[in-house]
């Protein structure tokens, strides 16, 4: 059974916090704690927590299971408010600074419920008139598209019309 543990408004941004977010999706929860205790970017400090408290929300709902075989089976990371500042800027004006933070939410399962039945192969679902409706198309080709040089061609062979100076010219 899976269990929630949410971060919010933590004042780094969602960018950032993603970075280490990818680097610990999927992992047990073991090696993501050694992961992030050894990171040095900051927002590691508070993820590691974060992740902690998910192993101890998944040990209330779960009195007699094995904690070694967990695994973060979710992470995301949310945009979360944003505050509007002002920085001096030349000739009087302002620049907007946006100071971002965000929300981070881990799910914690066990290995074991994580086992799903694989999908079929989408060849075998489609029915036999659709399989040879699409081999159908596929034989189908599109005519050849007209080069540059051949369009140059039909241009140079249109004859030139006559103008007065070229008339004047020929007498």
């Amino acid at each position: 059974m899976e269990a929630v543990a949410k971060l919010k408004n933590y004042p780094t941004s969602p960018r950032k916090m993603r970075l280490l977010a990818d680097l610990i999706r999927g992992m047990k929860v073991e090696k993501a704690l050694a992961v992030l205790e050894h990171n040095a970017k900051h927002p590691a400090v508070p993820m590691r927590k974060l992740v902690l408290s998910a192993i101890s929300n998944w040990k209330q709902k779960n009195e007699g299971g094995d904690e070694g075989q967990l695994v973060v089976k979710t992470i995301f990371v949310d945009g979360a408010r944003t505050l509007k500042r002002m920085r001096p800027a030349p000739q009087g004006r302002g620049y907007r600074v946006r100071k971002r933070s965000n929300h981070v939410t881990v799910i914690v399962d066990d290995v074991n419920a994580l086992k799903v039945i694989p999908k079929q192969v989408k060849s075998e679902a489609l029915p036999e008139p659709v399989e040879a409706e699409v081999a159908e198309v596929k034989t189908k080709k599109a005519a050849p598209k007209k080069t540059a040089s051949k369009k140059a061609a039909v241009k140079k062979a249109a004859p030139k019309k006559e103008t007065k100076s070229t008339k004047t010219n020929n007498q």
